[in-house]
Formats: C-alpha cells, structure tokens, sequence
C-alpha cells in the first residue's frame, strides 16, 4: 500500500469514527449528491473564494487552497487562518497533507478538482460547485446551505446587496458612468466582463460598462490593435501588487502605445490603477466589500 492510500485509508476510518452518532444531510452539488455532516467540525477548503466565504460564516479551516499571490494565504486572511494548513494551490491539492488533516467535510469546485473528485470522497464527504469566478455570490449562499448556515449566508448577501445600493445612491448620475476592467499581466492583456469578480460587483452597484465588455463573459485577452476596446468613462486597471519587474515593463509598454494614450478616459484622467488582491484574485465576499470601499473614495462618497 503506497503512503497516499494508507493516508486516505486512515482518514477515512477517523471520519468514520468522528462521524458515529453524528446527523447528516444530503446536499446535492456539481458532482452528484453527498451525505454530509450536520455539523462539521475539521472543514476543508479548496478554491480562494471558498476560503473567504467560510471566514466570513465564521467558519475556520483545518485546511485551504494557498491563495494565488501569498504563500500561503492573502494578508487579509493570515489572522484567521494562523491554524490552518496549506493544502497547495487550487490546481495542485496535496491529497497526502489533506488527508493527515482528517477533514470531515472538503468543499471543493468542480472547475478545479473534478479528476481528483474520487480521492477527495475517499478521505471525506466531498461537495463541489459547478464552477468559480463570476458565480462566487451564488457560491456563497451554496457554501452556506453545506455548512448548515444558509440563513446566515442569505443574510450576510442581502447586506452586501443593500452595501451596494446605498454606494448606487450616494453616487447618483456617476452609476451612468461606463467602467471598463483591464488587467496586464506578462505576455497577457485581458478586458473582464460581466462575468467576472470585479464584474459581479459593479453589477451589484449598478455600473455600465462599455460595449466591447457588455457581455457574460468572464475575460477575453486582446492585442494592442484592440486597444479602443478599453475605453469607457473611467478604466480600472490591475496588475500583481507586488510590482514583478516584467509586470511593470508590460504594462509600461503598453501604456506608452499612442492608442492607449489617445483612449478618452486616459485623455480626461480618468484610468485608474486598483488593487490586484482586492479587484480581482480575492476572489469573495471581503474583497466585494473592498471593492465597495475603493469605490466610495473614488466617487468621494462615503463608505456605506
């Protein structure tokens, strides 16, 4: 027997053995339906807005997907997650370290972790979504349905929600404004659309965006003759926050492009450079709640 499996073997009688007496309910999920305990103790998360959703329920890991831009997790999350243990990115689970933890419930995302699915069930029950990104808020409200917290979930929704209107009505007329999305990473240029995090949230608020990015879409990468694509009102531009040197030249050359510099918005003044983390890798509710406050101090409104 190789080290994984008798790993995966002992996990599973402890949670056999954690689980005796305990209630269950069957959720129904992206990969099928699984019987999961009512109320879980040793939770494992592996996608990033998975990690923040659970925080934010009040729910502590035993285990989390490392955040993309942190080794291992985002520097909002660190106090939180001082106990909890690395379990690799979410593209790379290390079934080994998730099975010492014997978790009694992984929540994962079919999108990231459908092909290990199987080895998951082996060590727990194992619920997934159907996908990440543009659906963190419906996944929200999932993660609180598994983990017996719904009614906290559809609560702490509405407040994001009712967050959001009050920004739409503190800005009045500017909601009118057409906001484009761009990120610049090496050797990439992407616009995000409607069906990406940072487009979620000014949906929520109420923004437009430009026609190029007025479609459900989550990204689509362009070249610099498709440049006229970013312009809107106001240009929200993000980058990795820790300034990697062939991010910056990137970025640097395109914005000394003649098409960039001849954009509307970048004319008036009004391309704007955003938080990575918050716009977009955070990925959650807390980033959501960010973006909300970065927001109000560029309108010059109050946070609500």
């Amino acid at each position: 027997m190789t080290m994984l499996a008798s790993r995966l073997a002992l996990a599973a009688l402890f949670a056999i053995c954690l689980g005796w007496g305990a209630s269950a309910r069957e959720i129904t999920h992206a990969m099928g339906t699984t019987d999961v305990p009512d109320n879980a103790q040793r939770v494992a998360i592996l996608t990033n807005e998975g990690t923040e959703a659970i925080l934010h329920l009040g729910v502590i890991p035993v285990g989390a997907a490392q955040s993309w831009d942190a080794d291992p997790f985002h520097q909002h999350l660190l106090p939180a997650l001082a106990d909890t243990v690395s379990l690799g990115t979410e593209t790379a689970i290390n079934l080994e370290v998730l099975a010492a933890l014997a978790p009694d419930l992984i929540i994962g995302t079919k999108a990231r972790q459908e092909k290990i699915y199987e080895q998951l069930s082996a060590i727990a029950p194992t619920v997934m979504s159907e996908t990440i990104g543009g659906t963190w808020l419906e996944n929200y409200q999932f993660y609180g349905d598994v983990l017996g917290l719904g009614e906290q979930a559809k609560a702490n929704v509405e407040a994001l929600e009712e967050r959001a209107a009050a920004l739409r009505e503190a800005i009045g007329d500017g909601v009118n404004d057409e906001i484009s999305l761009v990120r610049f990473a090496p050797s990439r240029t992407r616009l995000y659309m409607h069906g990406s995090f940072p487009g979620v949230v000014l949906d929520l608020v109420g923004f437009k965006r430009p026609a190029a990015q007025d479609m459900p879409d989550t990204f689509v990468e362009i070249q610099k003759e498709r440049v006229g694509e970013m312009d809107g009102d106001r240009i929200f531009y993000f980058s990795d926050d820790k300034n990697p040197a062939e991010n910056l030249a990137w970025m640097d050359d395109w914005m000394a492009d003649p098409l960039w510099q001849g954009l509307e918005a970048v004319k008036a003044g009004k391309a704007q450079r955003v938080s990575e983390l918050k716009w977009n890798l955070g990925g959650g509710i807390f980033c959501a709640h960010m973006m909300i406050d970065d927001l109000a101090d560029i309108y010059g409104v109050p946070r609500p």
